[in-house]
């Protein structure tokens, strides 16, 4: 049977193997064993039920509190010619019933339902007079009191399972459980211990940073022109906050949507839809937004506010690089995270033991924000996981800035709060530092103090953020009072009495995320366009990693384009033709990038080609054909016509062979005066900007071949 997977898996993804933990889970599955899969968001969850769901002869049920998912999974399915629908609030009664008419005549392999269904006697007597083989259950740690976003409707599940006449496989699925989570699940799915496949916490393709006591504003700013058609997600803690943000990304220029609960359903679709769609570059959004988008291509999330818990900070992070490719995750912490959300604790409906625990959570989560060590390694120890070593991409782990020694600063604000007795907040304190002549600290003789203008050679913003950092370190600390005071802590004492200094790291610049190869866009614009015409999400077509390995390989073959990861013979039949139209294209006006594939061998239409092809991949490589003619003594331009291919592929062909280790004159292509020329211009122009550049230097009788045939030899 696993054979059988991994032909499906080629087929309909385009992949030729399995990732860790779906074919254990799969195996399981159609040996009808209880199974909980946790892998990280991205890790491929869904495969592991999508693939059993066309080997078993029923129907799978898909249970997901990811209302506006669902649409965006079924017409992905679609697009990989899987049958399935969805049956949530979005959609009349009377549609319900067509569709529970079409699943008993065995329309659908997959039905995806929102678990309140379940909350309805009718469904589920419906759901149970269905051949059901297998019922996954999606975010399963929403089974869990003691989880992050406990759904009581999950809890109708069990019952559901236990009334139904057959025994179909189960599986629940999550990304962030707790060991305290994990074993309610099992527990309430009668899920054995051994039946538990965990494939680690880890996602290596993100890398994590926690920034304090900087300008958030600003940074925001310069990150997003830096990275200007990058996809991403900024989280706020409120929806105040989200709006200001959504107004001051607006004003710059950079192309922003907004999503959060104060908004009208119409609202929050368009804008989540524009998103999906790739029509708007950056979404600001409160915590109701990201759970139920698929979208793979979003390659940062910045967190503006501290989230309440590292699972939901987990979570939401993982919406960054679903398809595998290197993202960014950005934690911008201030002091005054932890009590907006102590605040958001305290108002919440929960009862009292949950709000202790949910205070646990945030504790996690400050000290999360406070850690030294590897960032990805503390959140992989808060799920259970070991890491074997530090992830070496994160912010700790890669902070190589130059640190100054800040004790005098420190110092002055320390001595302005204790002259102040503690009671006053930042702003007042920054004003007394910078010698304000505001009224109010004129009446209250603050101009009187020894400390009174130690700092006015800074601006009271500078000198706030710096007592943002000082807070952030954890050398102040803040009241819990309505209007927080700053207060010192025992650190402070030992900075005063020069027993300890004070070292702050020089602010990190935002750097440029991924820097794309030049057919990337190209690919992109195409892929945008066949989405449109087609109505579903650019993600749908090709996801970017699968972008980037066309990229890198550059095929020009049916072949060659099925080997690349994410190209299934479906997407190649809707889309293949397209794209290597592009690619060959490409390699045309860029010789300097050609591979060994050419045009005419795409052309599989034609049998003689197709048999020339296979005959090429099977026997004698393309290029020690070309290299054996042009020994025999046949010229460049008589090569390509007796192979049917593409002179600038021919010289492509003989760089390689020689490159090789195969002995070619070129002296007969290109005469010593030509080469003399090209030295020359290297030298002067440099490499490090390609070929361009020295083209440009050189008299335009001379190619790139003759170019490339230089360097080839000054390197060789």
């Amino acid at each position: 049977m696993i054979d059988q997977a991994k032909s499906l898996l080629k087929h309909h993804y385009g992949y030729s193997s399995f990732r860790p933990g779906q074919e254990e889970i799969i195996l399981n599955l159609l040996n009808n064993i209880r199974t909980m899969g946790i892998m990280p968001t991205g890790g491929g969850k869904s495969i592991c039920y999508q693939i059993p769901s066309l080997l078993l002869p029923g129907l799978t049920v898909v249970i997901s509190p990811l209302i506006s998912l669902m649409k965006d999974q079924v017409d992905e399915l679609s697009e990989i010619g899987i049958p399935s629908t969805f049956i949530n609030s979005s959609i009349s009664s009377n549609e319900v019933n067509e569709r529970l008419n079409l699943m008993r005549n065995g329309h659908y392999k997959l039905v995806y339902i929102a678990p309140e269904r379940l909350d309805t006697a009718s469904f589920t007597r419906a759901l149970r007079s269905l051949h059901v083989s297998l019922v996954a259950i999606d975010e399963a740690h929403c089974l869990s009191q003691w989880g992050h976003d406990f759904r009581p409707s999950y809890m109708r599940i069990p019952e559901l399972l236990n009334g139904m006449e057959n025994t179909p496989a189960i599986l629940a699925l999550t990304a962030t459980a707790t060991p305290t989570v994990r074993k309610d699940i099992c527990e309430a799915l009668s899920i054995d211990d051994n039946a538990v496949v965990q494939t680690g916490f880890s996602r290596e393709n993100l890398s994590f940073h926690v920034l304090k006591g900087i300008d958030q504003d600003a940074y925001i700013k310069e990150y997003l022109q830096r990275n200007k058609t990058q996809s991403g997600i900024i989280y706020a803690a409120t929806r105040k906050e989200v709006e200001r943000l959504y107004l001051a990304i607006e004003g710059s220029g950079i192309s922003v949507g907004k999503y959060h609960g104060g908004l009208t359903s119409e609202e929050r679709e368009r804008m989540q839809e524009q998103f999906v769609y790739d029509e708007i570059q950056v979404m600001v959004a409160t915590n109701a937004f990201g759970m139920g988008i698929n979208k793979s291509n979003v390659r940062f999330v910045i967190h503006f506010q501290m989230p309440r818990n590292i699972e939901s900070y987990y979570q939401e992070a993982g919406r960054a690089g679903r398809d595998g490719e290197s993202s960014e995750c950005i934690l911008l912490f201030s002091p005054q995270d932890i009590r907006i959300q102590q605040f958001l604790i305290e108002q919440s409906m929960l009862s009292e033991d949950r709000k202790e625990n949910e205070y646990r959570k945030l504790q996690e989560m400050t000290n999360y924000c406070h850690t030294e060590s590897c960032l990805q390694s503390f959140i992989l120890y808060y799920f259970g996981d070991t890491p074997s070593e530090a992830c070496g991409k994160c912010h700790h782990c890669m902070d190589d800035r130059e640190t100054e020694d800040v004790s005098r600063d420190a110092q002055m604000v320390f001595s302005c709060v204790k002259r102040m007795r503690e009671r006053f907040g930042k702003t007042m304190v920054a004003q007394v530092l910078v010698g304000s002549a505001n009224k109010k600290i004129k009446e209250m003789h603050f101009n009187q103090l020894s400390t009174y203008g130690l700092m006015k050679g800074k601006t009271q913003k500078e000198v706030s953020q710096f007592i943002d950092y000082l807070v952030a370190s954890q050398y102040l600390s803040l009241s819990d009072s309505s209007y927080p005071v700053l207060q010192l802590t025992d650190k402070a004492v030992y900075v005063l009495k020069g027993e300890q200094q004070v070292q702050r790291k020089k602010e990190k610049k935002p750097t440029q995320i991924v820097k794309s190869h030049p057919l990337f866009e190209k690919l992109r614009e195409l892929r945008s366009q066949l989405a449109k015409e087609g109505a579903i999400a650019p993600y749908m077509v090709f996801s970017d990693k699968t972008l980037n390995e066309l990229c890198s390989h550059l095929p020009t073959t049916k072949a060659k384009m099925l080997s690349i990861k994410g190209v299934g013979d479906q997407k190649y039949e809707r889309y293949g033709e397209q794209f290597l139209d592009e690619i060959i294209l490409f390699i045309d006006e860029n010789p300097d990038y050609s591979t060994t594939q050419t045009s005419v061998e795409r052309n599989e239409s034609d049998s003689v080609v197709q048999s020339k092809e296979k005959e090429m991949d099977d026997k004698i490589p393309s290029h020690i054909q070309s290299y054996t003619l042009y020994e025999q003594g046949k010229s460049l331009q008589q090569i390509a016509e007796l192979r049917g291919i593409k002179l600038t592929t021919v010289e492509s062909h003989l760089l390689q062979a020689s490159s090789e280790g195969n002995d070619i004159d070129f002296s007969n292509l290109i005469n010593k005066d030509t080469l003399e020329l090209i030295q020359q211009a290297v030298e002067k122009v440099g490499m490090e900007n390609g070929l361009k550049p020295i083209k440009e230097s050189l008299p335009e009788e001379i190619n790139y071949f003759s170019i490339r045939v230089c360097l080839h030899l000054i390197n060789n």
